[in-house]
């Protein structure tokens, strides 16, 4: 049995570094314990509405730790009167399905997305609002100040399977004008379970990678925003002859894609896609990306009377822009994709495999087509250069200062858009990880290396502890 509270003698080794901007993660077992994970449930608990009587959705992904601290969570909540509603082993966005569907008071989904096996976390909603921020540090604040508490009434736990509900949802949402030929990869990770289903009830003929759960993640890291971990998918897709392919992160929240040729399109020209067809159905709406995002993508919006949004990089960052502004679409470089028209505004990788399928059925034309009308760009995938944590806020609200004062234009939503000989170079501290996170776009490949000149030759010049790109 797992402690049920944090000692105040424990406050001192208290792991207030798996508290992220987004979300919670760290090394399962040792930092991510089932004491912590009893502990921050009846912290979340406190949170609850007075008197609550709405259960609490509890789920977990395939990490071999997570049943554990799955059940260690669900006891923290019933000790305290909270009812709970168990669906076990299921992709993220199946637990956020379920709140909207149950019209539950929240979730607590036990995961670590796309980090190595042997993390563990957790992603939150509070009713239907996704926990980021401030939110995350008045939980663990609670935390550090929670005794063990126990109701007089003890909550249920009661075990459901929504599967069914939500292949039907999306089934009847995303009607095939014809059927595809799609390869699925879900890295060992959950997603295969819900996406193989759903995408044969479309009628699509699926061919599964790697659709058997397993936490140790044995084929290749669940996460399709790596190049590397997109070559099984690509070489599939042209040995069957498929129309597209679709891999999934670890917890099935991002999308990864590659077209008939095996070619990855990325996540900002996949936006680009979606929204098009978003604007012939809904003139004039709203798009949100990133300022990681190709300026391909804001100026085709922007050509075809949409209003485009650049917006702070992160899932739940992304879902607070989209209720605030009414926004109908968002998406990442990373994969997250968020649909509010006729969706509920979350990170769903399943759902956003089956709006694209439907965007691509009505076409004539194979996916690899369809932005050959983009004017020719170049650009550099995400780069990360290893920062501490304590200097890369630092660094990048020095280098606004230098830029500014010698006269660039730049966008400082999030960290620095530099714009300078006919592109843009990015510089922002990563959310997630002692990063920084750099990227450039130009006309041709001597502008842009006129931007890295620029930018890394001041990195170079300013010193630190940083690593080089």
């Amino acid at each position: 049995m797992a402690k049920q509270h944090l000692s105040q003698a424990s406050v001192t080794s208290f792991p207030h570094q798996v508290f992220r901007e987004y979300d919670i993660r760290g090394i399962a077992d040792t930092e991510i314990t089932e004491d912590f994970a009893y502990t921050l449930a009846q912290a979340y608990a406190q949170l609850l509405p007075e008197g609550v009587s709405k259960p609490v959705v509890v789920a977990r992904d395939v990490r071999l730790s997570g049943l554990r601290l799955q059940q260690a969570v669900m006891r923290g909540l019933v000790a305290l009167g909270i009812d709970v509603i168990d669906l076990g082993m299921v992709p993220t966005p199946m637990a956020y399905y379920a709140v909207y569907h149950l019209e539950a008071a929240g979730c607590i989904m036990v995961t670590a997305s796309h980090n190595p096996a042997e993390y563990n976390g957790f992603k939150l909603m509070l009713g239907q609002e996704s926990f980021h921020g401030e939110a995350l540090q008045a939980l663990k604040r609670i935390m550090l100040n929670l005794s063990a508490k126990q109701a007089g009434k003890q909550g249920s736990v009661q075990c459901q399977d929504l599967s069914q509900v939500y292949t039907d949802f999306v089934v009847q949402d995303c009607k095939l004008a014809r059927p595809l030929k799609v390869v699925i990869d879900a890295g060992n990770g959950p997603a295969g379970l819900v996406a193989a289903p759903v995408y044969r009830a479309l009628g699509c003929d699926v061919v599964e990678l790697y659709c058997e759960p397993d936490g140790r993640f044995p084929n290749h890291h669940p996460d399709p925003t790596v190049e590397e971990n997109m070559q099984d998918i690509a070489a599939k897709v042209c040995e069957v002859g498929a129309d597209l392919g679709i891999a999934f992160d670890g917890d099935g929240d991002r999308i990864g894609v590659v077209d008939e040729q095996g070619h990855i399109i990325w996540g900002d020209m996949l936006l680009l896609l979606l929204s098009r067809e978003l604007l012939l159905q809904h003139p004039g709406a709203t798009v949100i990306s990133e300022a990681k995002s190709s300026q391909l993508l804001y100026d085709d919006i922007q050509a075809r009377g949409g209003h485009a949004i650049m917006w702070q990089t992160g899932h739940s960052l992304m879902k607070a822009k989209i209720k605030e502004t009414g926004a109908l679409l968002a998406g990442e470089m990373s994969g997250h994709f968020f649909f509010a028209d006729r969706y509920f505004g979350f990170d769903d990788a399943v759902y956003a495999g089956a709006r694209l399928m439907q965007l691509l059925a009505v076409k004539k034309a194979p996916l690899s087509s369809l932005l050959h009308d983009l004017p020719s760009k170049v650009s550099t995938p995400e780069i990360r250069i290893d920062c501490p944590d304590a200097e890369k806020f630092g660094i990048v609200e020095a280098a606004k200062q230098y830029f500014a004062d010698e006269g660039y234009v730049m966008n400082t939503v999030d960290g620095m858009r530099l714009y300078h000989a006919g592109g843009w170079a990015l510089l922002r501290a990563s959310n997630t990880q002692p990063a920084l996170v750099l990227r450039y776009e130009a006309d041709d490949n001597a502008s842009l290396q006129a931007l890295r000149a620029l930018l890394e030759g001041w990195l170079k010049q300013r010193g630190g502890n940083c690593g080089r790109a």
